[in-house]
């Protein structure tokens, strides 16, 4: 009975040698460089435009279907306003320079200074306008997402916020 015990215990420790060897090689490989990892960049340029953060977490909605994706500047001059209008989808803007300020279908108001970024939502329910209130352009750097074939924008009878006081 012994000479089973002892190739028993051989076979274990066997199994128990090959397991470390082949532990030990599967680590071994986490400190070797790969080639194949990534490949370093050649004749390519990158301009940042514009860069804003936002206020809280920007929740993002693309339209059903097919999206337009539509990257553009807006200079509004001072005194000048967007007028009222709607989208079809949703729109990440950035403030580069000046101050907006949009009146909300609710006549809330939100001031967006330079260095600031907002979404707009889409619908006829989320009727607004923007207005450079300050002395110095407002340039914004808008990216649009609307359902393909749609305009920019549409739009809308304004609201009597002095009616809703």
């Amino acid at each position: 009975m012994k000479v089973g015990r002892q190739q028993g215990s051989r076979v274990r420790q066997g199994r128990l040698a090959k397991a470390l060897v082949v532990g030990g090689c599967v680590a071994a490989l986490g400190f070797v460089p790969s080639a194949a990892v990534a490949t370093p960049g050649s004749g390519v340029s990158g301009t940042v435009v514009a860069k804003g953060t936002s206020v809280g977490k920007l929740k993002v909605k693309t339209p059903n279907g097919r999206t337009d994706v539509t990257f553009r500047t807006i200079t509004v001059e001072p005194g000048g306003s967007t007028g009222w209008h709607t989208h079809s989808g949703q729109l990440i803007a950035v403030v580069k320079s000046g101050t907006l300020t949009r009146t909300l279908d609710d006549c809330s108001v939100e001031v967006t200074p330079a260095g600031s970024s907002f979404i707009e939502p889409s619908g006829s329910a989320h009727r607004h306008i923007g207005r450079n209130l300050g002395t110095e352009p407002v340039v914004l750097w808008v990216t649009y997402l609307l359902p393909e074939g749609s305009a920019l924008s549409d739009d809308a009878d304004a609201v009597d916020c002095d009616a809703k006081k």
